[in-house]
């Protein structure tokens, strides 16, 4: 009997450090298991935002000289609080985050606006003749009046390729403007009236505020 007690206690105090032993190791790699899937899902975040080219179906909204504006762009007031300015432009921010530089062939605009028309790209829907043109974003650009906003449409095509520079991209800020493959103006002389009739028919048959106006809201 004192025999078996002799060998059953060696046995049991084996049995004890091989679990204290086994109770360290567990601890010892325990943070390695927490640490594991934070790294992996840091792997997967999306990548940082970068510039991207897009063909954008680009209409006009202005603040006075006419019928096509209400309350709020006459009083120069956005989506974002900013005053609206020209270089402003109205965008889907789902597509276009607001801050974001728009980049067209006469010059650099800031996102800082929406519209509904804007988010359903009503005018791109109505006027494509093609598949490319159909999917195409909306981005609507502030003019201070009428007369410039009718313009400035004359004189260019209804779709251009623009390019995206996202706000917290190192681009961003020194974006220029930059004639890209496919979007030449086609530019009919340095100003054209207002009164000219088929840009503005083509507007107004569009949008019965004249631009976004009154749909905007």
């Amino acid at each position: 009997m004192v025999l078996v007690i002799s060998l059953v206690c060696p046995i049991r105090g084996a049995g004890t450090a091989a679990i204290n032993n086994m109770k360290r190791f567990i601890a010892s790699i325990a943070p390695v298991f927490l640490f594991v899937p934070l790294a992996f899902a840091r792997s997967r975040t999306a990548p940082a935002p970068r510039e991207q080219s897009l063909l954008a179906r680009v209409t006009v909204y202005w603040a006075s000289g006419g019928r096509g504006s209400d309350r709020y762009t006459r009083k120069h007031k956005c989506a974002t609080g900013v005053r609206l300015r020209v270089g402003h432009c109205a965008v889907d921010p789902r597509r276009i985050p607001y801050g974001s530089k728009v980049v067209f062939p006469d010059g650099v605009l800031t996102a800082v606006d929406t519209g509904m028309a804007v988010r359903n790209r009503k005018a791109a829907r109505r006027s494509a003749r093609t598949v490319a043109q159909r999917n195409a974003i909306v981005v609507d650009r502030f003019f201070e009046t009428k007369r410039q906003a009718l313009s400035w449409a004359n004189a260019h095509p209804e779709f251009i390729m623009v390019q995206i520079f996202p706000p917290n991209y190192s681009g961003a800020a020194t974006a220029q403007p930059r004639k890209l493959s496919g979007q030449q103006p086609k530019v009919q002389g340095t100003q054209v009236a207002a009164g000219t009739v088929p840009q503005t028919k083509r507007i107004a048959s569009t949008y019965p505020s004249g631009a976004f106006g009154q749909m905007r809201r």
